[in-house]
């Protein structure tokens, strides 16, 4: 799975993707945003993380599954 990275996302991670191996058991939207906190600490620090699947928002119980397009949405600051 390739994951779209935005914003303050990016910073974090190191790129504009990430890739998740296809051995990692990642189901849901919420397993994604655990392992993502476990590998990415500094994720946990944001006020809110919103995902993507298929250019529409998903909760954490959304289903994931191979060849999906998946986006991280960081909050947006500004004025």
């Amino acid at each position: 799975m390739e994951i779209l990275l935005f914003g303050i996302t990016r910073e974090i991670v190191g790129g504009s993707t990430l890739t998740v191996e296809p051995e990692q058991p990642l189901e849901t939207v919420g397993q994604l945003k655990n392992w993502l906190a476990d590998r990415y600490p500094a994720i946990k620090k944001l006020s809110s993380l919103a995902i993507a699947v298929d250019s529409e928002y998903a909760d954490d119980a959304h289903p994931l599954a191979p060849g999906q397009e998946v986006a991280l949405i960081p909050p947006v600051s500004g004025g």
